[in-house]
Order: structure tokens, then sequence, then C-alpha cells
């Protein structure tokens, strides 16, 4: 079987519906097309219920087990009437879904229900119209209705999985309030936006589109797209994403993507991607469910032949036959993998875990080894302050508060770093005059009538200042940055700046130490700056200055090691790595080719949703491995009693309780399947 029996289900029914050509179809209107196929079942499931309260009533095996006689006159052809409106109406899909898999020469569970109830149906018919022996059609009306429901909740169940594409969809407006050239605000559909246009967004209100604030500052709720529970602070320069939640001040924001290079966008096509990619278990799966096709049919045949030879007359053969093929069908085993990869992708998601590639997320349960990028990773991306060595006569924050003072009007990432700093231990920075840069050195200006400089060490030795060499040499064989501060001429102190180690990437290397799991640094930074990074986080193994095809090749040769390796990036640079890698993980929306690389996303740029991906892997195969056993092995275990082992002790299995029994393994599976945490 190539498709699941969902799959299966829902092409027979938009051939049904539509006739064979679905190129015109878009993903709208095959949602709609599956929402009404789901309503289909339903409907089907329902009026052959109905139906089946008279067929039981007049059946006569049931009136003698409750031992009355409500027989009349020609009352079997009210039933053959009664049970022909339940074999084609409600039996449709099954027949249909029978003879499409003939066609295809690949026969599955479609096949295995419309033969069983076929043979029960022409049989039933044979006795209503002279044939000795007693009718089936109870057993054809129950074996259908229990399998109408079966398929209406399966349908149900994966409509659940289709809803998240819809319900992403739903975040982001239909319009937005446009700022035009001339001031005036006005609402526009939110297709006809173009890269570089400013719109303005009110307090409450959804951010229409990715964008970067021009003006104003407020909190935004980003929970529905990154997890992120708690609301994001965010100002002018700050980048936005669309269908998130402005809380606070309004804003005007540029334009930055559009359609579908929109993070919301990518995020839908991830989940699309991620619905209609394979699972490697449902590939078992598949071929389970074939190889019982052919137990069943060898089975039923046997079992015929059996009770024919043992005497029995040709109606009870028929329904030991029957009940074989009924208790056969993999309806339990088809729902097994795609019921937990369901529940799993709906988990991932909850967690800001998404899967692109199921087969390969499978597989992260098997990972012993966990390469990680460096920056953007591992650390923020973004100088911070890591070391203040202020002079004698000064304090740490007297000294940052120079320094930062005159840095609040560079663009410098290490400005940047340096004003954060002063801004988090809350400093009120002085105003500055005659700000000017010294080129290739660093910064001057007046701040309070006095003359600071913010310079390299270069400047410094070249200016013949006296400083703390051990201590500079110290700082820079760690890889750091150290900028110089200078007050009328006076050295005030250093402040030393590296790429900001995570705090969660800590407690990710160390629970994945403890799991066994080893953790390695593969990274295009300078050694110095790799071995800090490394010693912080107790890494031992670190490769470093590592072009990006060369990251690749690093990564097979750790895979030659007989590992199975995850490789964890953010950045176009990591790209071949992460398609090399067994597994590929990307941090974040990172770059568009890092997440086109990867096998998983992971929103919120957290290392320590690596560890959680790797149990999610885990318990998501062990979940499928007991549903598998659970399903084949009731199937196995069930044939032989079907065909009628425990008759000569009086036990005897109708197709009825079959398919009974058949239901309550799909419904056990399905609950497995929801109890995955």
């Amino acid at each position: 079987m190539k498709h699941s029996t969902h799959d299966k289900a829902m092409t027979h029914y938009h051939e049904e519906q539509h006739g064979t050509d679905h190129s015109h179809h878009d993903d709208h209107h095959g949602h709609h097309d599956h929402g009404q196929m789901v309503e289909d079942f339903k409907k089907r499931f329902f009026v052959s219920i109905i139906i089946t309260i008279p067929v039981l009533i007049l059946s006569p095996l049931i009136q003698q087990f409750l031992s009355v006689d409500w027989r009349f006159t020609n009352d079997s052809y009210i039933l053959f009437v009664l049970s022909s409106i339940i074999f084609f109406y409600g039996g449709w899909p099954f027949l249909k879904g029978a003879v499409d898999e003939a066609k295809e020469k690949n026969p599955g569970m479609m096949m295995l229900i419309g033969l069983a109830i076929t043979i029960a149906y022409v049989y039933s018919v044979f006795v209503v119209f002279g044939f000795d022996g007693h009718n089936l059609f109870w057993e054809l009306a129950t074996l259908v209705d229990i399998m109408l429901l079966g398929h209406w909740i399966e349908m149900r169940s994966v409509m659940g999985a289709s809803n998240a594409l819809e319900k992403l969809v739903a975040l982001l407006p239909n319009k937005a309030n446009k700022l035009e050239d001339n001031g005036d605000i006005k609402e526009v559909p939110l297709d006809s936006l173009l890269e570089g246009d400013k719109v303005v967004v009110k307090p409450g209100e959804k951010i229409p589109i990715d964008g970067i604030i021009l003006e104003g500052a407020t909190t935004i709720d980003e929970s529905m797209l990154t997890g992120e529970s708690v609301p994001v602070e965010k100002e002018k320069g700050n980048e936005v994403i669309g269908g998130s939640i402005n809380n606070e001040g309004s804003l005007t924001i540029q334009v930055e993507k559009t359609g579908e290079a929109s993070y919301l966008s990518q995020v839908i096509q991830v989940v699309k991607e991620a619905q209609q990619s394979k699972s490697r278990t449902q590939d078992i799966t598949n071929k389970a469910a074939k190889g019982l096709f052919y137990i069943a049919i060898f089975s039923g045949v046997i079992t015929f032949v059996i009770w024919i030879s043992f005497g029995f007359s040709f109606d009870t053969a028929i329904e030991r036959m029957v009940t074989v093929m009924v208790i056969t069908c993999p309806h339990a085993l088809g729902l097994a993998a795609p019921l937990v990869v369901a529940v799993s992708t709906s988990l991932a998601a909850e967690k800001g875990l998404l899967i692109r590639n199921r087969a390969n997320f499978e597989l992260a349960r098997k990972v012993d080894t966990v390469v990680f990028d460096k920056t953007g990773t591992l650390t923020e991306g973004k100088f911070g302050v890591t070391d203040m060595i202020p002079t004698d006569d000064m304090e740490e924050e007297q000294l940052l508060s120079w320094i930062a003072s005159v840095e609040q009007h560079s663009e410098h990432p290490i400005a940047n770093g340096i004003v954060n700093e002063a801004r988090n231990r809350e400093l009120s920075l002085m105003k500055v005059d005659n700000f000017e840069s010294i080129t290739g050195a660093g910064i001057e200006g007046m701040v309070d009538g006095k003359r600071i400089l913010a310079v390299s060490p270069g400047y410094v030795k070249k200016q013949n200042v006296s400083f703390d060499e051990e201590k500079y040499e110290s700082l820079a064989e760690e890889g750091k940055t150290v900028i110089f501060g200078i007050l009328d001429g006076k050295l005030i102190g250093m402040i030393a700046l590296a790429d900001i180690v995570r705090s969660s990437a800590n407690e990710a290397i160390h629970t994945l130490k403890e799991r066994g799991v080893e953790s390695i640094i593969l990274t295009g930074d300078n050694q110095k700056v790799a071995n800090w990074v490394a010693e912080q986080l107790e890494v031992e193994k670190v490769y470093a200055e590592v072009l990006p095809n060369e990251k690749a090749e690093k990564i097979s040769e750790i895979k030659d090691e007989n590992r199975k390796v995850a490789m964890t990036g953010d950045g176009v640079n990591d790209a071949p790595a992460l398609a090399t890698a067994d597994i590929g993980i990307a941090i974040g929306a990172g770059t568009d080719i890092a997440m086109e690389s990867a096998d998983i996303v992971l929103v919120k740029s957290n290392p320590v949703d690596v560890v959680e991906l790797l149990d999610l892997s885990n318990k998501t195969y062990k979940k499928m491995v007991q549903n598998l056993w659970w399903a084949s092995g009731y199937n196995i275990a069930a044939i032989p009693l079907a065909a009628g082992v425990l008759a000569p002790v009086g036990i005897v299995l109708s197709p009825a309780v079959g398919a009974i029994l058949m239901s309550l393994s799909t419904i056990i599976v399905a609950i497995n399947a929801k109890l995955l945490k």
C-alpha cells in the first residue's frame, strides 16, 4: 500500500465527487473537500446504523438468539431491500476502494473489506431467493456500520492534524493599515503590500507582515508563532513577525518580507511538508497490511475447505471464511503509525519543534553525537560584556558609564554590547558632544566637559599608554575583544567583550552528556574564541576555523566513525553540514537556506530543544512499536479463533463479533497514540 487507508478513501471520494482531475484544486479547496468527505462518511454511518435496527429485528438468527418469533410473510424480501441499501450506500466507499486497489494491483484493506461484505451479501441474496442456508445480512450490516465508524473516526483525527494549517493561516489579518507618503493611513488588502511599504499597527492589533519597527516601542505576543509564553519587548530597529499581536504601543513598521518569504508562510510550508512526508515506520506498516491481505485470502480459503471437508454446511463454511476475512482486516495496523505521527507532530509544534522530515525525525532516537555550530546556536551571535577591569581609582560602574556614554552614538556591534550592559545595570548615560570616529582605532567625544576615548589595543600601544599587559593577554587568549577607556589622556580601564554564550546551551550540553550523547563544536570562528566557548560549556571536542564546505566534510568524517550525527546550526554556512548529517536541525527561523537544508527547525532557538527533540523521537518510536505489536499481534492471534479452532469446545466467532473485536483493537491503538506525552 503506497498510501494510508485515509489517503485512499480521500482519493476515492474526490474521484466520485469531482472526477479524477484535481490539478485545479488549491489547498483550501482540498481542505474543504476533506471536510465534505468526513461529513459524507458520517452521513453514511448514521443512515446505515438506522437501517441496521430493522435488519437485526428481522434476522432469523437474531430472533433465534433472543428466543422470539417475529417472522411474517415475505419478511425476507424486506430484509433483502434494507440490506441492499446498506450494502450499496454504506458499503460504497469500500467497494469503490476495492476496485481501485485491484486496478493498481496493490491489494490492501479496502479490497479485504470489499471482499468480505460482497461474499456476505451475495451469499445472503442466494439464500433469500431459494438457496438452503442462513442469511448473513445482519453480519453484513454490522460490519459496514463498524467499518464506516472506524473510517469516520480516523478521518476526523487526520482532519484535526490538517486543521493546524488553517489555524496558522488564520493568524494573519486580511488587511493592513498602509502609511501613504503624504501621511494618510489607508486600509489595503494584505497581498497588495510590497517590500519597503510602511504600515501602522495599533495596540491590540495583529501585525500583518514581517518587518522592522521604524517608530514606537511595545511588547509583542509571539506565543502562537514561537511558543514564547512571555511577551517580547520591541523597539525601533527590532524585527517583528506577521501574525504576532501588538500589546501596547502604536508602531510604524517597514515591510521586509511578503508572501512566501514571510516567516509564517515558511512555517505553513514546513507544516505542509511534515504532513506529506513519509514515515519509515509507515513503510513497515504498509508492508504488514499487504501481507495480511494475502494471509486473509489464504486463511479464508483454507478455512472454507476445512469446514466443508469436515462435513459442515456450505453456509457455515462461508460464515467461517467471512469471519476470518473480517478479523484479518488491517484497520488497526493502518492506524498504528499515522495516529502516533499526527500526535507527535502536534506535540512537537506545541514545543516549538517543526518537523520537516518525519523519517529522519524517527531516526533522531539513535543519535549519539550532536555537532553544534557556535555563532547564533550556542552563542547569541552578538557581543556582550564579559569582563571589566577598571584602574585602581575607578569603579566598574563608573568605567562602564563613561565608555557607554560615548559608545551610544556608534552603530558598531561592540558599541551595542557595551550600551546594552549599561542599560541592563540601569546606568544613566551622559550627553555626548563633538562625537568623532578615530579611523581604525575607535571613537571619541566630549562627555560632561571631559574628553573620553573608547579605543583598540593597537591605539593604546601606539600612544605608549601603559596598561596591565598580562591581564590583556589572558583576555585576548580567550578570543575576547578588548576596548580601552581613556579619560582626559589617562587610562581608566578595559572592557572585554565576547559573543555571549546562551544560558540554555549549558543545560543542553550537560543533559546530553548525562544521556551518553557527545557534543562537538564546529565553527568557522577563530580557535581562541571557539576554545573559550568550549571551556564555558565543558565541551571536549572543538573544530574551529572551518570553511562551509569543510563543515560538511567534518560531518562525514564523524559519521565514518560509525556514529549517528545530528548537526545543529543557523546560518547559510551551516546548510551543507545540515544536509550531510543524519539529522539536520536548524536553530530558529535562521536563514531560509538553513531551514531548507534541515529536517527539524527549533522555532525558539533554544539548544535545550535538541534534548526535547531526541526525547520525543524516542517516545514516538516506542508508541509506534507498541501500536504495531498490538495491531499485528491481534490479527495473528485472532485468525485461528475466527477460523474455528475452538469450535469443538463450542466457541465460534461470528463475523460481527470479529468486527467488534477488530474495532476495539483500532480504538486501543488510537487511545495508545493519544497517551503520547
